[in-house]
Protein backbone atom coordinates (compact mmCIF):
# COMPACT_ATOMS: atom_id res chain seq x y z
CA UNK A 1 0.00 0.00 0.00
CA UNK A 2 1.47 3.36 -1.02
CA UNK A 3 1.78 6.46 1.15
CA UNK A 4 -0.83 8.14 -1.05
CA UNK A 5 -3.24 5.28 -0.47
CA UNK A 6 -2.88 5.72 3.30
CA UNK A 7 -3.66 9.44 3.33
CA UNK A 8 -6.51 8.89 5.80
CA UNK A 9 -3.98 7.37 8.23
CA UNK A 10 -1.41 10.18 7.94
CA UNK A 11 -0.80 12.82 10.58
CA UNK A 12 -2.53 16.12 9.85
CA UNK A 13 -0.18 19.16 9.74
CA UNK A 14 -2.36 20.99 12.28
CA UNK A 15 -2.43 18.14 14.77
CA UNK A 16 0.93 18.77 16.44
CA UNK A 17 0.22 19.84 19.99
CA UNK A 18 -3.50 19.29 19.51
CA UNK A 19 -3.90 18.04 23.07
CA UNK A 20 -2.31 21.24 24.45
CA UNK A 21 -4.61 23.72 22.69
CA UNK A 22 -7.61 25.49 24.17
CA UNK A 23 -11.08 24.07 23.76
CA UNK A 24 -12.12 26.90 21.46
CA UNK A 25 -9.06 26.50 19.24
CA UNK A 26 -9.52 22.72 19.07
CA UNK A 27 -13.17 23.01 18.16
CA UNK A 28 -12.30 25.54 15.47
CA UNK A 29 -9.80 23.11 13.95
CA UNK A 30 -12.35 20.31 14.08
CA UNK A 31 -14.88 22.50 12.29
CA UNK A 32 -12.29 23.37 9.64
CA UNK A 33 -11.85 19.64 9.10
CA UNK A 34 -15.57 19.24 8.52
CA UNK A 35 -15.59 22.11 6.02
CA UNK A 36 -12.66 20.59 4.17
CA UNK A 37 -14.48 17.25 4.04
CA UNK A 38 -17.58 18.78 2.51
CA UNK A 39 -15.48 20.67 -0.03
CA UNK A 40 -14.06 17.32 -1.14
CA UNK A 41 -17.56 16.17 -2.10
CA UNK A 42 -17.95 18.93 -4.68
CA UNK A 43 -15.41 17.40 -7.05
CA UNK A 44 -17.25 14.08 -6.77
CA UNK A 45 -20.55 15.44 -8.13
CA UNK A 46 -20.05 14.10 -11.69
CA UNK A 47 -19.23 10.66 -10.31
CA UNK A 48 -22.27 10.78 -8.00
CA UNK A 49 -24.47 11.65 -10.99
CA UNK A 50 -23.09 8.62 -12.85
CA UNK A 51 -23.69 6.49 -9.77
CA UNK A 52 -27.31 7.63 -9.56
CA UNK A 53 -27.86 6.83 -13.24
CA UNK A 54 -26.49 3.31 -12.75
CA UNK A 55 -28.59 2.74 -9.63
CA UNK A 56 -31.75 4.06 -11.30
CA UNK A 57 -31.30 1.71 -14.24
CA UNK A 58 -31.17 -1.31 -11.92
CA UNK A 59 -34.02 -0.11 -9.72
CA UNK A 60 -36.16 0.35 -12.84
CA UNK A 61 -35.67 -3.37 -13.52
CA UNK A 62 -37.05 -4.18 -10.10
CA UNK A 63 -33.62 -4.59 -8.58
CA UNK A 64 -32.26 -3.31 -5.28
CA UNK A 65 -29.83 -0.67 -4.08
CA UNK A 66 -27.44 -2.48 -1.74
CA UNK A 67 -25.04 -0.77 0.65
CA UNK A 68 -21.86 -2.75 1.37
CA UNK A 69 -19.68 -1.42 4.19
CA UNK A 70 -17.75 -2.03 7.40
CA UNK A 71 -16.91 0.03 10.46
CA UNK A 72 -18.07 3.64 10.61
CA UNK A 73 -19.23 3.66 6.95
CA UNK A 74 -21.53 0.74 7.84
CA UNK A 75 -23.34 2.88 10.43
CA UNK A 76 -23.68 5.72 7.92
CA UNK A 77 -24.93 3.37 5.21
CA UNK A 78 -27.42 1.72 7.55
CA UNK A 79 -28.99 5.07 8.39
CA UNK A 80 -29.39 5.97 4.73
CA UNK A 81 -30.88 2.59 3.81
CA UNK A 82 -33.40 2.73 6.67
CA UNK A 83 -34.49 6.30 5.97
CA UNK A 84 -35.17 6.01 2.23
CA UNK A 85 -38.33 3.85 2.57
CA UNK A 86 -39.69 6.00 5.40
CA UNK A 87 -38.97 9.30 3.68
CA UNK A 88 -39.85 8.44 0.10
CA UNK A 89 -42.25 5.51 0.29
CA UNK A 90 -39.94 3.03 -1.42
CA UNK A 91 -40.30 -0.64 -0.42
CA UNK A 92 -37.85 -1.47 2.36
CA UNK A 93 -36.94 -4.61 0.43
CA UNK A 94 -35.47 -2.44 -2.36
CA UNK A 95 -32.85 -0.77 -0.13
CA UNK A 96 -30.78 -3.24 1.85
CA UNK A 97 -27.38 -3.51 3.52
CA UNK A 98 -24.50 -5.97 3.65
CA UNK A 99 -22.50 -4.94 6.72
CA UNK A 100 -19.47 -6.43 8.44
CA UNK A 101 -20.78 -7.72 11.74
CA UNK A 102 -24.39 -7.73 10.55
CA UNK A 103 -27.25 -6.00 12.33
CA UNK A 104 -25.50 -6.44 15.69
CA UNK A 105 -23.15 -3.53 14.89
CA UNK A 106 -25.69 -1.14 16.40
CA UNK A 107 -25.06 -2.68 19.84
CA UNK A 108 -21.71 -4.47 19.44
CA UNK A 109 -19.43 -2.26 17.37
CA UNK A 110 -15.98 -3.72 16.82
CA UNK A 111 -13.29 -3.90 14.18
CA UNK A 112 -12.64 -7.61 13.79
CA UNK A 113 -15.43 -8.25 11.31
CA UNK A 114 -13.79 -5.88 8.81
CA UNK A 115 -11.11 -8.47 8.04
CA UNK A 116 -13.45 -11.43 7.48
CA UNK A 117 -13.39 -12.11 3.73
CA UNK A 118 -15.14 -15.47 4.08
CA UNK A 119 -18.06 -13.88 5.90
CA UNK A 120 -18.38 -11.29 3.15
CA UNK A 121 -18.89 -14.09 0.62
CA UNK A 122 -21.51 -15.68 2.87
CA UNK A 123 -23.32 -12.38 3.40
CA UNK A 124 -23.47 -11.66 -0.34
CA UNK A 125 -24.86 -15.13 -0.94
CA UNK A 126 -27.42 -14.78 1.87
CA UNK A 127 -29.19 -11.86 0.20
CA UNK A 128 -29.05 -13.42 -3.27
CA UNK A 129 -27.27 -10.59 -5.06
CA UNK A 130 -27.90 -10.75 -8.80
CA UNK A 131 -27.76 -8.88 -12.11
CA UNK A 132 -30.73 -6.61 -11.27
CA UNK A 133 -29.01 -5.18 -8.20
CA UNK A 134 -26.73 -2.16 -7.76
CA UNK A 135 -24.16 -2.35 -4.97
CA UNK A 136 -22.60 0.72 -3.33
CA UNK A 137 -19.39 -0.21 -1.50
CA UNK A 138 -18.15 2.34 1.05
CA UNK A 139 -14.75 2.34 2.73
CA UNK A 140 -12.62 5.27 3.89
CA UNK A 141 -9.36 3.46 3.16
CA UNK A 142 -10.85 1.73 0.15
CA UNK A 143 -8.97 -1.41 1.12
CA UNK A 144 -11.10 -2.96 3.88
CA UNK A 145 -10.92 -6.75 3.28
CA UNK A 146 -14.63 -7.38 3.97
CA UNK A 147 -15.67 -4.64 1.55
CA UNK A 148 -13.18 -5.65 -1.14
CA UNK A 149 -14.28 -9.27 -1.01
CA UNK A 150 -17.95 -8.39 -0.90
CA UNK A 151 -17.61 -6.09 -3.89
CA UNK A 152 -15.77 -8.75 -5.85
CA UNK A 153 -18.46 -11.30 -4.99
CA UNK A 154 -21.27 -8.93 -6.01
CA UNK A 155 -19.59 -8.15 -9.33
CA UNK A 156 -19.12 -11.86 -10.01
CA UNK A 157 -22.88 -12.32 -9.58
CA UNK A 158 -23.58 -9.64 -12.19
CA UNK A 159 -24.51 -6.70 -9.96
CA UNK A 160 -23.75 -3.14 -11.01
CA UNK A 161 -21.04 -1.71 -8.77
CA UNK A 162 -20.31 1.71 -7.26
CA UNK A 163 -17.42 2.40 -4.89
CA UNK A 164 -16.98 5.32 -2.51
CA UNK A 165 -13.56 5.80 -0.88
CA UNK A 166 -11.45 8.57 0.61
CA UNK A 167 -8.02 7.58 -0.73
CA UNK A 168 -6.75 7.91 -4.29
CA UNK A 169 -5.94 4.60 -6.00
CA UNK A 170 -7.99 2.73 -3.40
CA UNK A 171 -8.55 -0.87 -4.55
CA UNK A 172 -12.34 -0.66 -4.47
CA UNK A 173 -12.28 2.41 -6.73
CA UNK A 174 -10.44 0.37 -9.32
CA UNK A 175 -12.84 -2.57 -8.95
CA UNK A 176 -16.13 -0.70 -9.47
CA UNK A 177 -17.97 0.49 -12.58
CA UNK A 178 -18.41 3.94 -11.02
CA UNK A 179 -15.70 5.25 -8.70
CA UNK A 180 -16.51 8.10 -6.30
CA UNK A 181 -13.37 9.57 -4.73
CA UNK A 182 -13.91 11.77 -1.67
CA UNK A 183 -10.39 13.07 -1.24
CA UNK A 184 -10.60 14.25 2.38
CA UNK A 185 -6.93 13.64 3.22
CA UNK A 186 -5.51 13.24 6.74
CA UNK A 187 -7.79 13.51 9.76
CA UNK A 188 -7.03 15.93 12.59
CA UNK A 189 -6.95 12.81 14.78
CA UNK A 190 -4.99 10.44 12.55
CA UNK A 191 -7.07 7.53 11.26
CA UNK A 192 -10.32 8.69 12.91
CA UNK A 193 -12.25 8.49 9.68
CA UNK A 194 -15.63 8.88 11.39
CA UNK A 195 -14.73 12.57 11.26
CA UNK A 196 -13.83 14.17 7.92
CA UNK A 197 -14.11 11.03 5.82
CA UNK A 198 -17.37 10.11 7.51
CA UNK A 199 -18.84 13.57 6.98
CA UNK A 200 -18.02 13.36 3.28
CA UNK A 201 -19.48 9.85 3.04
CA UNK A 202 -22.68 10.94 4.76
CA UNK A 203 -23.05 13.94 2.45
CA UNK A 204 -22.37 11.79 -0.63
CA UNK A 205 -24.93 9.16 0.36
CA UNK A 206 -27.50 11.84 1.22
CA UNK A 207 -26.99 13.37 -2.21
CA UNK A 208 -27.04 10.05 -4.04
CA UNK A 209 -30.19 8.68 -2.41
CA UNK A 210 -32.04 12.00 -2.64
CA UNK A 211 -31.24 12.34 -6.34
CA UNK A 212 -32.50 8.79 -6.86
CA UNK A 213 -35.72 9.64 -5.00
CA UNK A 214 -36.23 12.78 -7.10
CA UNK A 215 -35.71 10.88 -10.35
CA UNK A 216 -38.11 8.16 -9.21
CA UNK A 217 -40.89 10.72 -8.77
CA UNK A 218 -40.94 10.96 -4.99
CA UNK A 219 -40.29 14.72 -4.87
CA UNK A 220 -42.58 17.39 -6.32
CA UNK A 221 -41.03 20.84 -6.18
CA UNK A 222 -39.54 20.68 -2.67
CA UNK A 223 -42.13 18.29 -1.23
CA UNK A 224 -41.50 14.64 -0.30
CA UNK A 225 -44.66 13.32 -1.89
CA UNK A 226 -43.69 9.66 -1.53
CA UNK A 227 -44.14 9.78 2.23
CA UNK A 228 -47.05 8.05 3.97
CA UNK A 229 -48.24 10.17 6.91
CA UNK A 230 -48.31 7.88 9.94
CA UNK A 231 -47.78 10.29 12.85
CA UNK A 232 -49.01 13.74 13.86
CA UNK A 233 -45.98 15.58 12.45
CA UNK A 234 -46.24 13.84 9.08
CA UNK A 235 -50.02 14.23 8.93
CA UNK A 236 -49.67 17.99 9.39
CA UNK A 237 -46.91 18.07 6.76
CA UNK A 238 -49.02 16.01 4.35
CA UNK A 239 -51.90 18.46 4.65
CA UNK A 240 -49.55 21.33 3.84
CA UNK A 241 -48.17 19.44 0.84
CA UNK A 242 -51.59 18.70 -0.63
CA UNK A 243 -52.72 22.29 -0.05
CA UNK A 244 -49.61 23.77 -1.63
CA UNK A 245 -49.70 21.59 -4.75
CA UNK A 246 -53.43 21.69 -5.42
CA UNK A 247 -54.71 24.86 -3.75
CA UNK A 248 -57.14 22.78 -1.70
CA UNK A 249 -58.25 23.93 1.74
CA UNK A 250 -56.78 22.19 4.81
CA UNK A 251 -60.10 20.43 5.36
CA UNK A 252 -60.21 19.17 1.77
CA UNK A 253 -56.62 17.99 2.04
CA UNK A 254 -57.31 16.21 5.33
CA UNK A 255 -60.37 14.50 3.82
CA UNK A 256 -58.35 13.30 0.83
CA UNK A 257 -55.60 11.98 3.08
CA UNK A 258 -58.11 10.08 5.21
CA UNK A 259 -59.36 8.34 2.07
CA UNK A 260 -55.83 7.27 1.12
CA UNK A 261 -54.71 6.34 4.64
CA UNK A 262 -52.13 9.12 4.59
CA UNK A 263 -50.64 8.33 1.18
CA UNK A 264 -49.76 11.75 -0.22
CA UNK A 265 -49.62 11.10 -3.96
CA UNK A 266 -53.14 9.70 -4.44
CA UNK A 267 -54.50 12.19 -1.90
CA UNK A 268 -53.04 15.02 -3.99
CA UNK A 269 -54.73 13.64 -7.09
CA UNK A 270 -58.06 13.37 -5.26
CA UNK A 271 -57.76 16.98 -4.09
CA UNK A 272 -56.87 18.00 -7.66
CA UNK A 273 -60.02 16.42 -9.12
CA UNK A 274 -59.49 12.67 -9.57
CA UNK A 275 -62.95 11.09 -9.10
CA UNK A 276 -61.86 8.30 -6.74
CA UNK A 277 -58.91 6.37 -5.34
CA UNK A 278 -58.97 3.86 -8.18
CA UNK A 279 -58.68 6.62 -10.78
CA UNK A 280 -55.86 8.24 -8.81
CA UNK A 281 -54.03 4.92 -8.70
CA UNK A 282 -54.47 4.42 -12.43
CA UNK A 283 -53.05 7.86 -13.19
CA UNK A 284 -50.04 7.22 -10.97
CA UNK A 285 -49.40 3.82 -12.55
CA UNK A 286 -49.59 5.31 -16.03
CA UNK A 287 -47.10 8.00 -14.95
CA UNK A 288 -44.65 5.48 -13.41
CA UNK A 289 -45.28 7.03 -10.00
CA UNK A 290 -44.52 10.60 -11.07
CA UNK A 291 -47.01 12.91 -9.38
CA UNK A 292 -46.21 15.75 -11.78
CA UNK A 293 -47.11 13.65 -14.82
CA UNK A 294 -50.14 12.15 -13.07
CA UNK A 295 -51.44 15.65 -12.31
CA UNK A 296 -51.19 16.74 -15.93
CA UNK A 297 -54.70 17.46 -17.19
CA UNK A 298 -56.31 17.53 -13.72
CA UNK A 299 -55.21 21.09 -12.97
CA UNK A 300 -55.66 22.63 -16.43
Amino acid sequence: MTDELRATEALHPESRGLDTRSDLETLGLLLDGQRHALAAVESAIPALAAAAELALERLSRGGRLVYLAAGSPALIALGDALEIPQTYGEPASSFITILAGGAEIVTKFGGGAEDDRAQADKDVLSVAIGPADCVVAISASGSTPYVQQGLEACAARGAATIAIANNRNAPILQMAEVAVLLDTGPELVAGSTRMGAGTAQKAALNMLSTLIAIRRGHVHDGHMVGVRADNDKLRARAIRIVCDITGASPQQAADALRQTDGDVKPATLLAAGAPDIAAAGQRLAAADGSLRRALAGLQD
